[in-house]
């Protein structure tokens, strides 16, 4: 018999991380719960990735998710820019792994195509295509849908992930 299994999703980001749960059982989604963690732009590096942490760390206890997916850091012109955003990013795999949760990586056009079947588009595209998977799906920013994506991308390949991890060990 399939189980439920409960994702989050995370879209990392130093200002705002958005985060995004779905219980997946089968072929079949539902949407959990969605949001953001905000940092304070005034406060120290070294603050706003504890802001970050301590958010996320407080998103997992409530939701008590079993996996979760993160999406990879792209390289852009703004190298400063880059290491902040990796910064964050290890925040949001950091706080799952901690959980004792296992955690997949994707990158933005496999998160693309698994949820508006290209791997180029825009947020819109892909916002509608959220709200067209999941019509009870409600998200305040772009990065709690982002988020939603993420954990929508991770159901459909969860499968796959898991044979490569028991390949790898």
């Amino acid at each position: 018999m399939a189980e439920t299994i409960r994702i989050i999703g995370i879209d990392p980001g130093l200002r705002r991380t958005g985060w995004g749960i779905v219980e997946s059982l089968g072929n079949s989604l539902r949407f959990v719960a969605s949001g953001s963690v905000c940092s304070d732009d005034k406060a120290t590096l070294a603050s706003r990735l504890c802001q970050l942490h301590e958010g996320l760390s407080q998103v997992l206890h409530q939701a008590m998710p079993h996996e979760a997916a993160v999406e990879q850091t792209f390289v852009n012109k703004d190298a400063t820019a880059t290491l902040k955003l990796g910064q964050a990013r290890g925040v949001a795999m950091l706080v799952p792994a901690l959980a004792g949760l296992p955690v997949a990586e994707y990158a933005p056009n496999a998160v693309k195509k698994a949820v508006i079947g290209v791997g180029h588009g825009d947020k819109k595209q892909i916002h509608m295509m959220v709200k067209v998977l999941m019509p009870k799906a409600v998200f305040d920013t772009h990065d709690a849908a982002d988020a939603l994506a993420i954990a929508i991308c991770h159901a459909h390949h969860r499968q796959s992930v898991a044979y490569r991890l028991k390949q790898i060990a």
